[in-house]
C-alpha cells in the first residue's frame, strides 16, 4: 500500500508521533490524577513505576531523573500503540465503520496487551487483580488512548487518497 502525495511517509510518521504524544499526554494526566487522588503522593512515582519495568526495585532508590526515563518509556509505548493502529487501519476495512466502537475496542486491546503480556514480562511490581481498578484503567485507556488514536487515524486516511 502506498499513500499518494509528496512526502507522505514523513506526514504519516508525523501524524503517528502526534497521535502518540496526545494519547500519551492524556493517559499520563489521567494516571497522575488517579494516583494522586488515591495516595496523595508525588506524581513522579507513576513514572518511576514505569521505569521499574526495566530497572526493577532499584528504580525507587535512584534519583528523580529516573522519573523522566519512565516518562520517556510511557511516550514510547503510546507512540508504538499509535503506530500499530495507523498501520492496521487501511488494511482492516471494518475499522472504517465506527470510530467510537473502535476506540472502545482499542482501549480494551491496549489494556489486555499491557496487563496480560507486557507488564508480567517486566521487572515492575505486579499487583493483584482488582476488578474496579481494571475497569477504571480500561475506561481511561478508551478515553485517553483509544479515542485520540482512532480519530486521528481515521482523519488521516480519509484526507488522503490511498492506492492499494
Amino acid at each position: 500500500m502506498e499513500i499518494a502525495g509528496k512526502n507522505s511517509g514523513n506526514y504519516l510518521f508525523n501524524r503517528i508521533l502526534l497521535a502518540g504524544f496526545i494519547a500519551g499526554t492524556l493517559d499520563a494526566a489521567a494516571a497522575i490524577i488517579d494516583f494522586y487522588i488515591k495516595t496523595g503522593k508525588s506524581p513522579a512515582i507513576v513514572f518511576i513505576y514505569i521505569a521499574s519495568a526495566v530497572f526493577g526495585k532499584e528504580a525507587y532508590s535512584m534519583s528523580q531523573f529516573i522519573a523522566l526515563v519512565g516518562l520517556l518509556f510511557h511516550y514510547l509505548i503510546a507512540i508504538i500503540f499509535s503506530a500499530c493502529y495507523f498501520l492496521i487501519y487501511p488494511k482492516i476495512k471494518l475499522l472504517h465503520w465506527n470510530n467510537m466502537i473502535n476506540a472502545i475496542i482499542y482501549g480494551i486491546f491496549v489494556w489486555i496487551i499491557m496487563n496480560m503480556l507486557v507488564v508480567p514480562l517486566t521487572n515492575a511490581k505486579h499487583f493483584p487483580f482488582n476488578l474496579w481498578n481494571a475497569l477504571l484503567a480500561v475506561f481511561i485507556l478508551i478515553i485517553c488512548i483509544g479515542t485520540p488514536i482512532t480519530l486521528m487515524a481515521s482523519s488521516f486516511y480519509k484526507n488522503r487518497s490511498v492506492i492499494n
